[in-house]
């Protein structure tokens, strides 16, 4: 299973980027994970609307370029499905058995993403309905990528 996972922006806190690296190292034996970050577009204070829009094509561009071709596509988006760890989990064994072979995860910088992403998903995914920064999204995904893995094979970790 390739798993590639493209974000806008770096991990600017330590604790995320130690976070991050922690669930990486876990996930080598599960899964080829590659991760592809691209630089945040700024904005400047009160954009109008179409200035947004401009920075949302803008980024979406250089992130859509990043997509691995005929990967499955997961944007993770505040409306998306909500769903629980095991239809998580139980959702990537299915796309496993249906013969998807790379998974992408894509996160947007601050400002979310365009419209054209979110069509483009294969599935939109929302964590919660809160909103919350892109850094720390990238951990909570990094842990229930992990987490995944483990309730398919029945190991411990989410006991």
């Amino acid at each position: 299973m390739k798993i590639t996972v493209v974000c806008a922006g770096k991990l600017k806190e330590k604790y995320l980027r130690d976070g991050v690296a922690e669930y990486e190292k876990r996930l080598r034996p599960y899964a080829d994970l590659r991760t592809i970050e691209i630089i945040e577009e700024r904005m400047k204070d009160r954009p109008s609307l179409a200035e947004k829009e401009e920075v949302l094509r803008r980024e979406g561009e250089r992130l859509s370029s990043q997509i691995p071709q005929r990967a499955y596509l997961i944007v993770l988006d505040v409306g998306g499905e909500e769903m629980s760890s095991e239809k998580f989990s139980a959702r990537i064994d299915r796309l496993i058995l249906m013969g998807e072979s790379h998974i992408a995860f894509l996160i947007g910088g601050p400002f979310g993403l365009s419209d054209e992403l979110r069509q483009r998903a294969d599935l939109r995914l929302s964590f919660s309905q809160f909103t919350l920064p892109h850094q720390l999204i990238r951990l909570f995904l990094m842990e229930q990528i992990y987490r995944s893995f483990k309730i398919s094979r029945h190991e411990p970790y989410h006991l």
